[in-house]
């Protein structure tokens, strides 16, 4: 049998980790209310930390070899890069907040965290538990849960690029970069994919067709695959730009959001430990 092309074996990986994610979260949130906060916090710590060794050790040290290269402004170009897609990412991210933290009356809160800290907040649980006390409408809460989908939506696609550059830089397309990066961030779409599907379901949606609209939010990541990889073989300065840019997308995903969700769940030393086994796993499968 004929295998599969790079472009299409990319393509397979990337729908897989990004409408798979989600649309498994929004299977796990149409089944079940929550989870064990010490179980996902963990498992976000040690993501996080395999996250953070494949970027720094792996795309970033390749973007700067790139852009040297290329005599193309060398570290500052990867800097500029990396800024830009935090940016980005941090841009999204604040969509998202400004159009869910209202809904629920203790997250206004001057004390409140800016992250979440609970499973039922960060899968949006708590805000179709506030909406049913307050007897407002559903489709109110379907809304909520529309607007999620959206946010989530765009903000896959930086996450698309950072599997398509990791892709461009894999001498093996089924043990390297590219390929964990997609196992990372199939995992870290899970949450985000409960997120979307338990305000829909809990706004009398049935639960199928929000598990189908929860999955296809994670297909925009396809573009962003798309775009890291076409700008990969464009040269070394699309390589380079390609990689920091999706480095600080990365960055921002595991530092803004991965570790702070991971220490608030659970209120431990664990969650530094876990972090710091993920780095040495993420140093092991790069070396």
């Amino acid at each position: 049998m004929e295998q599969l092309s790079p472009f299409w074996f990319v393509t397979v990986v990337t729908l897989l980790s990004g409408a798979g994610g989600t649309g498994l979260g929004g299977a796990i949130g149409a089944l079940f209310r929550t989870e064990s906060n010490r179980t996902i916090s963990l498992l976000l710590a040690f993501a996080g930390g395999i996250m953070s060794a494949m970027v720094c050790f792996d795309l970033i040290a390749e973007a700067v070899e790139a852009a040297t290269l290329a005599s193309a402004g060398g570290v500052w170009l990867v800097i500029g890069a990396v800024v830009l897609g935090v940016g980005v990412v941090y841009g999204l991210n604040f969509l998202i907040d400004r159009h869910t933290t209202g809904e629920v009356p203790h997250s206004r809160s001057s004390d409140h965290p800016q992250t979440h800290d609970d499973i039922d907040e960060l899968i949006h649980a708590d805000h179709w538990i506030e909406h049913r006390k307050a007897g407002r409408s559903r489709a109110g809460l379907v809304v909520a849960g529309v607007v999620m989908a959206a946010a989530i939506a765009l903000h896959n696609i930086p996450e698309g690029m950072t599997i398509g550059a990791s892709f461009a830089i894999s001498d093996d397309l089924f043990l390297g970069t590219g390929m964990t990066m997609a196992v990372l961030i199939g995992l870290h779409n899970v949450p985000e994919g409960m997120a979307v599907a338990v305000p829909l379901i809990g706004g009398g949606m049935g639960r199928a067709k929000a598990v189908l609209i929860t999955a296809a939010c994670g297909i925009p990541t396809l573009v962003g695959a798309w775009l890291g990889l076409w700008l990969g073989d464009v040269g070394p300065v699309g390589l380079a730009v390609s990689l920091g840019f999706a480095s600080g997308a990365m960055l921002y995903v595991v530092y803004g959001e991965i570790v702070p969700e991971a220490f608030l769940m659970y209120r431990s030393k664990l969650p530094a430990f876990a972090i710091i086994g993920g780095i040495l796993l993420g140093l092991a499968l790069i070396f």
